[in-house]
């Protein structure tokens, strides 16, 4: 949309509002009344920093109450759906982890159907991870010109089919070959959902987003336990083991969801029939000129390139991969581990996965809360999070007692479950238009991805029950990933403080009545960026 020629047409000053010059405040920031648009001359301000005329003549159009109106209906069209998918690729990512000791010990556990050794089974997450890397970026890059309600679609469709084809496989190059096509095909799922969100919402009021979005997540390890349990007490009815009915019930839902998708999902704010064009404009006007708009060319190979060049692209890409190769391996073989521990029968262990899915709910819900707070700087949470994991870990290493170390488990893998809703709205405070979003969104998520192929190689059978060289190994991975990410705050510093300080000025305004003009602008690398220019 174009909102300057929509100014002039449909988004006339409200009746009764007044468009003052804009105040200053003690902070250096300006503010102006909100209710109306603001006129031409209040907004030919050169000294408000990352200022653009034409997108923020619609900023001042709602009230503050309007505006969290607005934002609650947005978030009922758009956050049930993307944690649904959530919810969904996690339920069927996990599945063959739970998949792994149902009806164990029996004709009819997947290991013994299949013919596959403990470390064999271990290269269905390769297999699973490589395609899932490889084609998440290019994915992306699809999303703007095919519209995320279509491509989510195609994509949700395409992985459901590949899950329920797993109940055919017979040998080991059959399920191989199915789970390869279930990363290949699940490939751009995730990092779509935070591209689309970067169409609608800010960096700074993604936290609370993806705090629903993360819970639903991690409700999957419950329903996943849930389900393994519940169809390992019917392995063998209709001639189907008990992992058999797992796939076939969790593609078939899949692929039912996969329409719901395609009819419901809203895809960008220019698009959306239930908005009014006054709505349309407010939303893209109260963006950062960072995010990427609807507006933009499907695709700039020079967005993909300056993201290449930048520094914290590579810096946030090895955040992830060392926490995930740190933590993704335990989580793999959890169901395994802890039926090693000697608990109790193998149909119930699936139960004990439960309170490490629960614990990892609470951490999301109280940790997004105080992070959307902007009282401290975001990395004080993951950082937090990370050190706890290192010292569980340690546990786990020195391997006290069964207690003790279902404990450090439990722990650790809530801790690994919701350090990531804490770090993607850091992340997206410094990627840039639409193509360099899609690209760097995706590039970060699916090379930070390494752990779910690498992870469970660590955790080999020979190690057994105690694992204590794994736990070593992983121990220096997190020390690692401390390291890089006190590294990353140092460089993003300057984004990352004024993201929360814009977010605490407007969180005083809108009860003033006020609107923000300035915005956070890209300053962590300003050196670098004048010498390019």
């Amino acid at each position: 949309m174009d909102i300057k020629e929509d100014s002039k047409n449909s988004l006339s000053v409200e009746e009764g509002f007044q468009s003052p010059e804009p105040k200053v405040d003690d902070h250096g920031l300006h503010l102006v009344q909100r209710g109306g648009e603001l006129g031409e001359s209040e907004i030919d301000d050169t000294s408000i920093q990352g200022f653009e005329s034409d997108r923020m003549k619609a900023r001042t159009l709602l009230t503050a109450d309007e505006e969290k109106k607005l934002l609650r209906r947005i978030d009922w069209r758009i956050m049930p759906l993307c944690s649904l998918m959530f919810l969904l690729k996690q339920l069927d990512a996990l599945n063959i982890s739970n998949a792994r000791i149902m009806n164990e010990g029996t004709p009819r556990n997947i290991m013994t159907q299949l013919g596959l050794s403990s470390n064999a089974y271990a290269l269905l997450t390769v297999l699973y991870y490589v395609p899932y890397i490889v084609f998440e970026a290019p994915s992306n890059l699809l999303l703007k010109k095919m519209r995320p309600s279509v491509w989510q679609a195609r994509i949700i469709v395409s992985w459901g089919l590949c899950v329920a084809c797993q109940v055919a496989c017979t040998s080991k190059a059959g399920i191989y070959t199915a789970r390869f096509f279930q990363g290949l095909c699940e490939a751009g799922m995730f990092p779509g959902v935070i591209l689309q969100m970067c169409y609608w919402y800010r960096p700074d009021e993604m936290s609370i987003r993806l705090l629903i979005f993360y819970i639903m997540g991690n409700l999957a390890g419950v329903f996943s336990g849930l389900f393994a349990y519940a169809f390992d007490t019917v392995s063998g009815a209709q001639g189907l083991s008990g992992w058999q009915w797992l796939f076939l019930f969790e593609g078939l839902i899949t692929i039912v969801f996969s329409g719901v998708i395609y009819w419901l999902l809203p895809d960008f704010p220019p698009t959306a029939r239930w908005l009014s064009e006054k709505e349309k404009a407010f939303v893209q006007a109260r963006l950062p000129p960072n995010a990427p708009r609807a507006s933009e060319a499907n695709f700039k190979f020079r967005e993909v390139l300056n993201d290449l060049k930048d520094v914290r692209l590579w810096m946030f890409t090895a955040i992830w991969a060392l926490q995930t190769v740190a933590t993704q391996g335990i989580t793999f073989y959890q169901s395994t581990v802890i039926a090693d521990l000697g608990f109790t029968t193998i149909a119930q262990a699936q139960l004990l996965n439960l309170p490490i899915s629960i614990l990892g709910i609470v951490l999301i819900a109280v940790s997004g809360y105080l992070a959307d707070s902007a009282r401290l700087p975001r990395p004080v949470y993951p950082l937090t999070f990370l050190s706890v994991i290192l010292v569980c870990y340690g546990v786990l290493f020195a391997y006290p007692n069964i207690g003790g170390v279902y404990a450090a488990t439990l722990i650790a893998n809530a801790m690994a479950a919701a350090w990531f809703p804490l770090m993607w709205p850091w992340r997206v405070q410094t990627t840039k238009q639409a193509t360099g979003s899609a690209f760097s969104i995706s590039f970060v998520n699916s090379y930070g991805q390494l752990g779910g192929a690498i992870g469970p190689q660590i955790f080999r059978s020979q190690y057994a029950p105690k694992y204590h060289v794994p736990f070593g190994i992983v121990m220096g991975l997190v020390a690692a990933c401390i390291m890089m990410t006190s590294a990353t705050w140092y460089v993003t510093r300057h984004t990352e403080a004024e993201t929360r300080r814009l977010k605490l000025a407007r969180k005083k305004a809108d009860k003033e009545g006020m609107a923000v003009l300035d915005d956070v602008v890209d300053n962590d690398l300003q050196g670098k960026l004048k010498r390019e220019d």
